[in-house]
């Protein structure tokens, strides 16, 4: 185990033995909504998840490198085969695998380790044993660098800016802890990779760049600095090369000098320090604020007491002080409450502003669909069509709800100012989960004539036309006794290719009107499921911040409702009892001092 490492499991170590004296001292004060709150604390400790996303195009070496950081094939690798769900990989005691089925949340399914791969790749199987569409696979492993709760995500490849998959790929970014894009050193970065870069960095601030395959190009230092240049554009990104062969080689041999060759401590230590170690500071130090948190409340009942007990004389100035508070208290649990007026007007606006922002959106897909349509023929170019329009929707959509995540944010600080017991913890706890899913859940239902006229129909269009030109003149000379001879058979001609063309053109524009149709169809319902989604969204937000401060209120108005009690009987108490009580107080403060001080340790 690294210093790092080392480091970050200690503190975790320490959170957790904080958090179960908090646990202990809760149960002894009779406190069980402290002790709730600390045992959803002591749960986030056991299993500190921290994503880290690796995305980049296809074939460029992420499976390869996923699985050379844990020492072990997890992810598919052929050269004739892609990854086409996502791959999480996961500490375990034991190797095991399950497949992620589609649901909210995802249910699993357990396979064989040596049966799992199948369902990762294009060429599997979609479904699982039971007949559950598969969403993703799940693999645990006993490797130290998991331990403190990493989770390695191998994506499917980008595709390309305008793909389903990128758009999939940025979705699973935006909910993740750090981002890791891999591109190989055949050519330095193009201009897909350095926008979806950039849109990576705007989600997620922490991202890093690998150069995949230096043991196969020479040049590679080459690519590594003009990648690098193309980096310092786009933000503060670093960038390692590694080879995953020279990785697995010195794992068979043992071998320390070919390891640090292959680039991979470089990488290794990144994420361990950068990532691994942060998150788990971060899980410590929230679970260790909730204990200062417990601590605080016990011990303000105990000093209203103490004040009370030690100077009968200001025993009224303390309780006037804690009915105050408990006047403040019940106006925060109120419904009027400002913080709870401005959670219910904050989510009525964030609901107005993202149906507006969707319905700009889609707009401006369907004016693009419109030009293209208007220049091209259906016939032709329709299945180009479909792809584009379930790309571009798809980024328009993640565009949105990563608005939506914003916005909610900034309510939820809103909301947490004006409760003036601001929290961190819950901005992390917002539920805004991956809206790419259902976009590709949406059918373009088509009725376009994709046929053209054949040479067969064509000729009988043209002799339909030349026919009846001929007739109608023929006759017009017979009524005015003009014989018009071969010219009407030139004329016939003339209006046969009329008729072929004006036929033709009466086919494109009804193929072309067909397919403005679908796509307005497809939006409609695109727009139709997208407004449900984000309005269950918002609601589950509400609910979450609603509940949140709701059980701080709670808390707050249980210790007060202590603390008033306890000075109560302090002023009834005698002489001789307030002596004894007093050593008592002092201790229990001074145990709690003890415990908060453990927690403010951990906390740094």
């Amino acid at each position: 185990m690294t210093e790092p490492e080392a480091v970050a499991s200690t503190r975790l170590a320490r959170a957790i033995e904080v958090v179960e004296s908090g646990i202990q001292a809760c149960q002894a004060y009779g406190r069980p909504d402290l002790k709730a709150r600390l045992t959803t604390a002591r749960r986030s400790l056991a299993d500190p998840a921290v994503h880290i996303v690796v995305a980049g195009e296809f074939k460029q070496g992420k499976s390869s490198l996923v699985n050379a950081l844990v020492g072990a094939t997890v992810c598919p690798v052929d050269d004739d085969v892609a990854t086409a769900v996502p791959t999480y990989v996961r500490h375990g005691a034991e190797p095991s695998a399950n497949l992620l089925l589609e649901g909210d949340p995802p249910g699993r399914e357990s396979v064989p380790m040596d049966g799992f791969r199948e369902y990762a790749i294009e060429t599997g199987p979609r479904v699982s044993p039971s007949g559950t569409p598969v969403v993703g696979v799940e693999v645990r492993l006993p490797r130290k660098l998991l331990a403190n709760g990493l989770v390695l995500v191998d994506t499917p490849g980008v595709g390309g800016l305008g793909s389903l998959h990128a758009a999939a790929s940025l979705a699973a970014i935006a909910m993740a802890n750090a981002v890791v894009f891999v591109t190989d050193a055949s050519q330095e970065l193009t201009a897909s990779e350095i926008e979806f870069l950039r849109q990576a960095r705007s989600l997620c601030p922490t991202v890093i760049c690998v150069l995949t395959k230096i043991d196969f190009y020479p040049a590679w230092r080459k690519i590594r600095d003009l990648d690098a240049g193309h980096l310092a554009r786009v933000g503060d990104i670093d960038i390692v090369a590694v080879s995953s062969s020279l990785r697995a080689q010195a794992a068979r041999l043992n071998d320390a000098a070919l390891n640090t060759e292959s680039g991979f401590p470089s990488l290794v230590r990144w994420i361990t320090e950068r990532v691994g170690r942060g998150a788990a500071d971060q899980v410590a130090a929230n679970a260790a604020g909730d204990v200062i948190d417990a601590c605080d409340q016990i011990s303000a009942q105990f000093t209203a007491e103490r004040e009370a007990l030690s100077d009968p004389k200001a025993a009224q100035r303390v309780l006037d002080d804690l009915n105050a508070a408990k006047a403040r208290l019940d106006g925060l649990r109120a419904a009027t409450a400002k913080w709870s007026q401005t959670l219910t007007d904050g989510v009525a606006d964030l609901n107005s502003d993202i149906d507006h922002d969707l319905k700009a959106r889609i707009r401006q897909i369907l004016q693009e669909a419109d030009d293209a349509i208007e220049q091209s023929d259906p016939a032709d170019t329709w299945p180009q069509m479909e792809a584009w329009l379930r790309s571009r929707t798809s980024y328009e959509v993640l565009a949105n709800y990563t608005l939506l995540r914003q916005r909610a944010e900034r309510l939820s600080e809103e909301v947490a100012a004006h409760f003036r017991e601001a929290s961190g913890q819950v901005l992390d706890e917002l539920s805004v989960f991956n809206p790419v899913a259902l976009v590709s859940d949406q059918r373009i239902d088509h009725k376009i004539e994709m046929e053209r006229m054949t040479v067969g129909k064509q000729a009988w269009v043209a002799l339909k036309s030349a026919y009846g030109g001929i007739l109608m003149f023929s006759m017009l000379g017979a009524l005015t006794g003009i014989s018009l001879g071969p010219i009407a058979f030139g004329i016939g001609l003339v209006m046969g290719h009329k008729g072929l063309r004006d036929e033709k053109k009466r086919q494109l524009q009804m193929r072309q009107q067909q397919a403005r149709n679908a796509v307005r169809r497809y939006c409609d319902e695109v727009t139709f499921v997208m407004n449900k989604d984000s309005r269950d969204t918002l609601r589950r937000i509400q609910r979450e911040l609603r509940d949140y401060y709701a059980g701080l209120a709670e808390e707050l108005a249980r210790s007060n409702a202590e603390a008033l009690n306890a000075a109560n009987e302090a002023v009834r108490r005698t002489q001789a009892e307030r002596q004894a009580r007093l050593k008592d107080i002092d201790a229990e403060l001074a145990r709690l001092r003890q415990l908060r001080a453990r927690a403010a340790a951990v906390r740094k």
